[in-house]
This record gives C-alpha cells, sequence and structure tokens, in this order.
C-alpha cells in the first residue's frame, strides 16, 4: 500500500493498525508520488491488547475494601 505524506499524518493510527494486525505487510509514505519511506513491522511479537496487559502482575492489599461502608456514606449513602 502506498500513501502520500498528508494522507499518513491524518491517519497515522488508521495505518500503524494495518500494519499490527497484519491487514498490511508494509505502507510506502511517498511525496509527489516517489517513495521516500517504508512502515513495516518492527518484530513479529504480537501486540497485546491494552485491557488485561497487566493481569496478575498487580496485588491489591487484603484490606482494599475495608472502608467502602464510610465512604458510602460521606457519598450520600447510596447502595453498592
Amino acid at each position: 500500500m502506498q500513501v502520500n505524506i498528508l494522507e499518513a499524518k491524518t491517519e497515522l493510527s488508521k495505518l500503524i493498525r494495518l500494519i499490527e494486525t497484519g491487514k498490511e505487510d508494509q505502507i510506502i509514505i511517498a511525496r509527489y508520488g516517489k517513495p521516500v519511506a517504508k512502515m513495516t513491522v518492527y518484530n513479529d511479537t504480537p501486540v497485546s491488547k491494552r485491557i488485561g496487559i497487566a493481569k496478575g502482575k498487580l496485588k491489591s492489599p487484603e484490606d482494599l475494601d475495608q472502608h467502602n461502608d464510610e465512604i458510602v456514606e460521606l457519598f450520600g449513602g447510596a447502595d453498592l
């Protein structure tokens, strides 16, 4: 796939996503129709999703919920 510089600037996130997902193996960036740069996947390591990226790496204290009732009262006494 080849795009011009303006399109690359405005669609950078979309172009990176195409590379990450493997829908494009490379994207050529051109100036006045002449190729000047090439985007490719950095390495073959799959990109992890942001949600859950730290799963299992953090530990919460056992007494984390110790003051929940007190906090609920401070914010108007709504039921959880």
